[in-house]
């Protein structure tokens, strides 16, 4: 046997052989260019530590973060026809699906839960902007309308978080006709009397602006998202004009009335929670645990004890 091949030499090699890095470890900011732990950017809801800037980040791990202890239960769509037109651009419809749902691990591009946010139960909608675009088609019509009706039957309020590039092409006029259902599914709300609140996220565009995402009680936006119907670089060329700096922006909505607030993702549980209960008319949420009441007296009576045994030591060391 020959020591120096069998035990040396791999030896060796194991301690100078390049160790292969999981590429998803880090992630560049696309506004700075800093790179950014993996665990760093989770903990801070995929927003940059150095510039603020928020990146994409999916329904699922916003409703973690929403809803308390990150538990949720999620509110079943009823699903649409699939590919009803036929339609096949440089490809089929049904492969862009399933390409789609094979990236993000979801079936379509909104997701609808029910849980509670703050010890305030609501109901909840986030649209995947990395779902064909987050584009309105006939499934994202039917969530909303699920969520509103789950609403309606529970008396919860609905709070809906908007990203998307408008309404899907490959179901034409059908994907058209959302706009009016979701347009009917807000209005039970309201005939309810139920707070609707819309969070719109970067990018909220084209029909999804144009019906539900514009008819809340309250809209708040996340910091610099665009928010618009057709966008700055279209008006720019049709108008011929330069545009304001941070033309359609979350901050330049804001200034002209168009929203309500403009909240960090870091902030905005908080902010939601505050704005439900008062829409609700409950009182202020509950910022922490008090002990069982039976905790509470037993603790009580130690003390009690301990201040009655403490003359008597002192007299018997007198």
């Amino acid at each position: 046997m020959n020591w120096i091949t069998n035990y040396v030499r791999p030896r060796i090699n194991s301690i100078f052989s390049r160790r292969e890095t999981p590429d998803n470890l880090w992630t560049k900011c696309d506004e700075c260019g800093t790179m950014l732990f993996h665990r760093e950017m989770a903990e801070n809801l995929n927003v940059c530590t150095q510039c603020g800037h928020h990146m994409h980040i999916t329904p699922r791990d916003r409703f973690m973060a929403l809803f308390d202890g990150g538990v949720f239960v999620e509110v079943k769509v009823p699903e649409p026809v699939a590919d009803p037109l036929q339609f096949r651009d440089s490809k089929k419809y049904p492969d862009r699906m399933k390409a789609a749902q094979k990236k993000t691990n979801e079936a379509e591009a909104m997701l609808v839960a029910e849980g509670e946010m703050g010890r305030t139960p609501i109901i909840a909608a986030a649209q995947d902007f990395s779902f064909m675009g987050g584009s309105m088609g006939m499934y994202v019509g039917n969530a909303i309308i699920a969520a509103a009706e789950r609403a309606v039957e529970l008396k919860r309020p609905l709070v809906l978080f908007s990203a998307a590039g408008g309404a899907r092409m490959q179901e034409g006029i059908l994907s058209l006709m959302q706009m009016p259902r979701t347009t009917v599914a807000v209005q039970m709300l309201k005939e309810a009397g139920l707070p609707y609140i819309v969070v719109l996220t970067h990018p909220t565009t084209g029909g999804v602006t144009a019906s539900y995402a514009m008819l809340g009680d309250v809209h708040i936006s996340e910091p610099n998202a665009l928010i618009c119907f057709a966008g700055p670089r279209v008006i720019a060329q049709t108008i011929g004009e330069k545009l304001p700096e941070g033309f359609q922006r979350a901050e330049y909505l804001l200034d002209h009335g168009m929203l309500d607030r403009v909240t960090k993702r870091t902030e905005m549980k908080e902010e939601l929670v505050t704005i439900t209960r008062m829409l609700m008319g409950l009182p202020p949420a509950v910022r922490g645990d008090l002990p069982a009441p039976e905790k509470v007296e037993k603790a009580e009576a130690k003390a009690d004890a301990s201040k009655a045994e403490a003359p008597d030591e002192a007299e018997g060391k007198k």
